[in-house]
């Protein structure tokens, strides 16, 4: 029979493994000599945008980290003291608070991420929260879509139009009408 010590840990690996999964980014960082209300704080704010800070013990996250798991390409830093910071809707809004609050707080230290299986670097992370917000990416891409139809449509639209003024041209040059009104012709007295 297991202890209730080793079953909690289990249990703690198994949350852990269940969140990094359902988690958009993941973002591991040093929060060494950060004060307690700081990090409240910041979990205040992480909250607003369906974000989370969780501060896991080391061995906890190895663990969490074994085979598949989305965190995998994280093990490498582990060491020291590590908040865990997940995304579950908008990676580009928790990117731009963690970027904020690193500011403000220079003792918080971006040590690296994971989005889509892919690494990110501190640098990456701060990239990240440069982009515009979500909602006007989709208003630029849908602006784009919109864009080449009617262009597409007008382009088309001015070939029609030239033909029909060639063909107006054409039928008025066959009636003898250039278009312009010609002066009656004076009378000879």
């Amino acid at each position: 029979m297991e202890k209730p010590q080793i079953q909690g840990k289990a249990a703690i690996v198994r949350e852990i493994k269940g969140k990094v999964g359902q988690a958009h980014l993941n973002i591991l960082a040093d929060f060494k000599g950060l004060k307690v209300e700081d990090l409240n704080r910041l979990r205040r704010q992480l909250q607003e945008t369906d974000g989370e800070v969780t501060v896991v013990k080391n061995t906890l996250l190895e663990r969490a980290a074994e085979g598949e798991s989305p965190i995998a390409p994280l093990a490498a830093y582990f060491t020291g003291p590590n908040a865990l910071t997940l995304a579950y809707q908008d990676p580009v809004a928790v990117a731009k608070i963690l970027i904020k609050f690193a500011q403000e707080k220079p003792q918080f230290k971006l040590k690296a991420g994971v989005m889509s299986g892919m690494l990110l670097t501190p640098q990456d992370i701060e990239a990240l929260s440069k982009l515009p917000a979500k909602e006007v990416l989709l208003a630029q891409l849908l602006g784009l879509m919109k864009g080449v139809p009617t262009a597409l449509v007008m382009v088309l639209s001015g070939v029609i139009r030239n033909l029909l003024n060639v063909l107006v041209a054409l039928k008025d040059q066959k009636e003898g009408n250039t278009g312009v009104a010609e002066a009656p012709a004076a009378e000879e007295d």
